[in-house]
């Protein structure tokens, strides 16, 4: 067990105002709970008030749509007009953001206070009133607020590998998935040894709604019942078993599923769709968003989009499964005036209204009754709704936050490699007010984000620069191991950091990928965390194809994944995106170098 549980310090990272509602856009990032990019200012029109709705990103770009053909209605009086502006935050981190209310720091720092708040998922809104009433908060959010939308939690699997494990003919569920994780023979007991082991994409229940609502569905159907989750059910020492031999398939976590999603898309185009992942937790939404080649789900780049050569199919869990029910929930709070309480009703009238509804069909959402969309069916893709398709309850708050406590204990342990860029160009001032050197903030962005991370997981720490001392150009200053054996070493470590020559990129990228290939091993989730402020500044007889073709051809053996951090102006944000892509990890924009807290919250959510 860590110093402070890893889930409590990362809520109180997002309380503290680090956590990745406003983090620098990820890369890769925009799926169920990603942030999306900005758009335009939305100012109230004359006579009307503005009314900020928090969304979660799924939907943000369709609700920021809607709003504008809304407010182009002209609908309201004095009393009820307002001017809706849709912003987009991550589900938990918004739950996070809430608890003790809102100040004016959080708008200073991008934050937007809202209004209106649509999660995913009500099991945010449950979450929220046990936190708020377990520290004695005033509760913000409605009881029973009108719902816009829905989409379930599913299993989306490569279509050729759904139809081995018997679908759509027979039902498939946790319980088939965690007998196959288990064989040794992985996909060689179904008749394809091609295929190797059954792995699983999963996200971070503390932050994303998929990651939560599958670690739900995995308890629920570990209990071998057909009766809603409880306390006394997560308590269970067997069913906390099966949920920790699940989580043994898992690659890695993350903060979002279109980390999985955007490198199944990459395999996919090189031929290799059957080669990168078994199965993803997601919302079946995202299915339908993937197999139009449009990952991120944004209207914007449907356009352009190509629809992959293996399809996804969205596989049901036969034991059950949550429903992301998309609440619109007023919050009861003194900065909502009543106008703005009259006009979030009328707007969520307006969005339950048939042509509104039929543009969330459209978008691969299912309707308020829960029938999928026509296009779904039609694709083959999902399944209508039967009585063995069992939608199980929301469980209450108090639950759903054992049931995260009970993912701390149960999760897969990371093996991590911080990879630290201490060039010369390390020491010029970051970009903002505090007149900090990139140097100091990236230490203080490390150490704090450290807690997130259990005593049990193993964790060290190299540098690279040119020139160090018997001529290398990277050196090893804490080993991996058991982050309880040697975190105050590892803090003393980052604190003593500083900078130094040249940017040796390639040579030490592929030296520590190497490295930690030899420590591999099934049972950690293994990888190296890198961020660099530069260009490459010593080839070292290393070029970027070579370093390419290197890691690409080696990490579907040792999968070990190099998640990367452009940090600052100068980064090389392409060469670090090539490089996380290789390793099917993620890249992370830090080049507006003030964000690095928030970056480094949100890069260890994958471990």
């Amino acid at each position: 067990m860590s110093v402070e549980r890893r889930g409590a310090a990362l809520a109180a990272a997002a309380v503290a105002g680090v956590a990745i509602i406003v983090a620098a856009r990820l890369v890769t990032g925009g799926d169920d709970d990603s942030p999306a990019p900005d758009s335009a200012p939305v100012t109230a029109r004359d006579g009307c008030e503005l009314l900020t709705v928090a969304a979660s990103s799924e939907k943000g770009p369709l609700l920021s749509r809607l709003a504008d053909d809304y407010n182009g209605l002209g609908r309201g009086d004095d009393s009820t007009c307002v001017t809706v502006r849709v912003e987009t935050a991550a589900s938990g981190d918004m739950e996070a953001a809430l608890v003790d209310g809102w100040d004016d720091s959080r708008v200073a720092a991008g934050i937007e206070r809202p209004d209106v708040w649509t999660p995913a998922s009500s099991t945010w809104l449950n979450l929220l009133r046990y936190e708020q009433a377990s520290a004695d908060n005033p509760i913000t959010v409605p009881d029973s607020p009108v719902q816009i939308t829905a989409t379930p939690l599913v299993l989306a699997m490569p279509q050729p590998m759904a139809e081995a494990m018997g679908w759509p003919e027979t039902p498939v569920g946790w319980s088939d998935v965690l007998a196959l994780a288990a064989d040794p023979a992985g996909w060689g007991s179904l008749g394809h040894p091609e295929w190797g082991s059954f792995t699983l994409g999963k996200t971070n229940p503390y932050i994303s709604t998929s990651g939560l609502a599958a670690t739900v569905g995995q308890l629920a159907a570990a209990t071998g019942k057909s009766s809603d989750l409880t306390s006394a059910d997560v308590a269970d020492p067997a069913v906390q078993q099966r949920l920790g031999a699940l989580e043994q398939a898992v690659v890695h976590y993350g903060d979002t599923t279109l980390t999985f999603l955007a490198n199944l898309l990459d395999a996919d185009r090189r031929g290799r769709g059957l080669s990168y992942i078994s199965a993803v937790a997601v919302e079946e939404k995202s299915v339908f968003d993937y197999n139009a080649g449009n990952p991120s789900g944004d209207p914007a780049t449907l356009a352009d989009a190509t629809p992959p050569d293996v399809p996804l199919v969205a596989v049901y869990p036969e034991e059950g499964t949550l429903y992301s029910d998309n609440p619109f929930a007023v919050l009861d709070a003194d900065w909502v005036t009543e106008q703005q309480r009259a006009g979030a009703a009328d707007f969520a009238d307006w969005l339950r209204e048939d042509a509104q509804q039929a543009e969330f069909g459209d978008a691969g959402f299912r309707s308020l009754d829960g029938q999928p969309p026509s296009s779904l069916l039609d694709a083959g893709t999902t399944t209508a709704p039967s009585p063995e398709q069992r939608a199980l309850t929301i469980p209450s708050g108090q639950v759903l936050d054992e049931v995260r406590s009970v993912w701390d204990d149960q999760r897969k342990r990371a093996r991590v490699m911080l990879l630290i860029d201490v060039s010369g160009s390390m020491d010029e001032p970051a970009n903002g007010a505090s007149g900090e050197s990139k140097m100091e903030l990236a230490k203080r962005a490390a150490r704090d984000s450290l807690p997130q991370l259990t005593d049990t997981d193993e964790v060290g720490l190299t540098i690279f620069t040119t020139d160090l001392a018997g001529g290398r150009n990277h050196q090893e200053l804490v080993p991996v191991g058991p982050l309880g054996a040697n975190r105050q070493q590892l803090d003393a470590a980052i604190a003593a950091l500083q900078p130094q020559n040249g940017t040796p990129l390639y040579e030490a990228t592929q030296a520590m990928f190497d490295t930690m290939g030899d420590v591999a091993d099934d049972q950690h989730i293994t990888g190296v965390v890198l961020l660099s402020d530069g260009q490459n500044e010593y080839d070292g007889g290393i070029s970027q194809e070579d370093l390419l073709d290197h890691l690409e051809s080696r990490a579907s053996e040792n999968h070990v994944r190099v998640f990367t951090v452009a940090y600052g102006s100068s980064a090389d944000l392409d060469t670090l995106t090539s490089i996380a892509t290789a390793t099917r990890a993620k890249a992370y924009d830090a080049r507006d170098a003030t964000n690095i807290g928030r970056v480094f919250t949100a890069i260890l959510s994958n471990f």
